[in-house]
């Protein structure tokens, strides 16, 4: 029992690998550690805008989440306030942001947002 214990958290800390690597991989974007895919706000966002889009939640402050990105090499800081901030690198955008509304249930949310979009 103990075995399948460890197996399972094994399994579990791979496939939460494998959701942040998707960023950089397919972006070539590394994803802030601790922000979590959510398939939900992407696909709802995408389908309302028509864009391509991946949407990262995470509970840290917006401040800390925009510094990380300030780091990343290749990223330009286009500019932004305590509450945002866009990046830009080629045709990726990357636009981080709290509050935010979610689009389908048109609630305010309170966690920090990070969407990458491909124009």
């Amino acid at each position: 029992m103990h075995i399948g214990k460890t197996v399972f958290f094994v399994m579990v800390l791979v496939m939460a690998g494998l959701f942040s690597a998707g960023a950089e991989e397919k972006y070539g974007i590394k994803m802030y550690d601790g922000a979590k895919y959510d398939a939900a706000v992407s696909k709802s966002v995408s389908e309302s805008m028509s864009i391509n889009i991946a949407c990262y939640r995470t509970n840290d402050p917006v401040v800390k989440v925009i510094e990380f990105f300030k780091k990343q090499a290749g990223l330009e800081y286009v500019g932004g306030d305590k509450e945002n901030a866009l990046f830009k690198k080629g045709s990726i955008d990357v636009t981080i942001q709290t509050p935010w509304m979610d689009l389908k249930s048109g609630k305010m949310m309170k966690d920090t947002l990070i969407s990458i979009v491909k124009q």
